[in-house]
């Protein structure tokens, strides 16, 4: 099937594009890879009409660390984030998901903030961002706000992003000097959607978890944070123990549909697993002075 017949823009600036969306916001769609976008435009699920092509703005494709943590331009393919030699050394949750993501055609193209603006419950970068604390910037001609990643996400393919807004970057804070990080994600083949995902995130201070972050792909509408897994983690000696009770809470988190993929109580399952074992993971890189 064809898409709809649209208006294209191509903007030159960033100025530029909010201008276009301060006008025309409503009926418009902002194409960044279009990895997700066209496929629903060809299948008719999304009928925009006008589409916002970003890629000749300057100054969304970047990767950048300081004291205070990570910024991520919104137009960094992930195939950079697979290249990245600070993630590798920093950032393990971002640097063990950026190879998952989809196959190598669509990390070439596809970009971090289109992949969080498309709010995909089966989106790889949700739940670590979800996992990570992160913040999303959005742009407008009107100016800048900070989205906290928890708020960012509103349900299925829904976010707090207004019409006449544009995610500019992503940022990330700052690990503890003591910390790991993973992400682990079932797929029935390579390049396949998600069956589970989970994203986990540890910080150790003083012999103790200082933070946790568990973030859970494909289980429910929408990337969904396991609070009270972490909550539980919080404070608590880094162990078995500990770990076995903060996954049977990520998997009651869960809230997985039996699908071709497998029933919801195998997902549940694989959660707890997964976030087992990531766990146990995280510590092992936590653990190293």
């Amino acid at each position: 099937m064809y898409p709809s017949r649209f208006d294209y823009v191509a903007p030159a600036s960033l100025d530029e594009a909010l201008a276009i969306l301060a006008e025309r916001g409503d009926e418009a769609k902002v194409l960044a890879g279009g990895q997700s976008l066209v496929p629903l435009m060809k299948l008719r699920f999304a009928t925009p009409g006008l589409l916002v092509d970003l890629n000749r703005v300057p100054g969304l494709a970047f990767i950048e660390e300081s004291s205070q943590g990570l910024r991520v331009g919104a137009l960094t393919r992930h195939s950079q984030l697979v290249d990245s030699e600070v993630l590798s050394a920093r950032y393990p949750a971002m640097a063990s998901a950026a190879p998952l993501i989809s196959d190598p055609l669509v990390r070439n193209r596809g970009t971090i903030g289109g992949s969080l603006a498309h709010a995909d419950p089966a989106g790889d970068w949700g739940s670590v961002m979800l996992a990570l604390g992160a913040q999303v910037v959005a742009r407008s001609s009107g100016g800048e706000r900070v989205i906290d990643i928890g708020d960012f996400f509103q349900g299925t393919f829904t976010t707090a992003l207004r019409p006449d807004e544009i995610v500019t970057e992503v940022r990330v804070p700052a690990p503890a000097a003591r910390s790991g990080g993973t992400y682990l994600k079932l797929e029935r083949k390579v390049g396949d959607f998600a069956t589970v995902g989970t994203a986990v995130q540890l910080e150790l201070t003083d012999g103790v978890v200082g933070r946790a972050g568990i973030a859970l792909t494909a289980v429910g509408p929408q990337n969904i944070e396991a609070e009270a897994a972490e909550r539980t983690l919080t404070g608590a000696a880094p162990g078995v123990p500990a770990f076995e009770e903060a996954a049977r809470l990520a998997a009651q988190a869960a809230d997985p549909r039996t699908d071709l993929r497998g029933s919801a109580e195998y997902k549940r399952h694989v959660v707890e697993a997964y976030v087992m074992r990531g766990l146990a993971h995280a510590l092992g890189s936590a653990g190293s002075d």
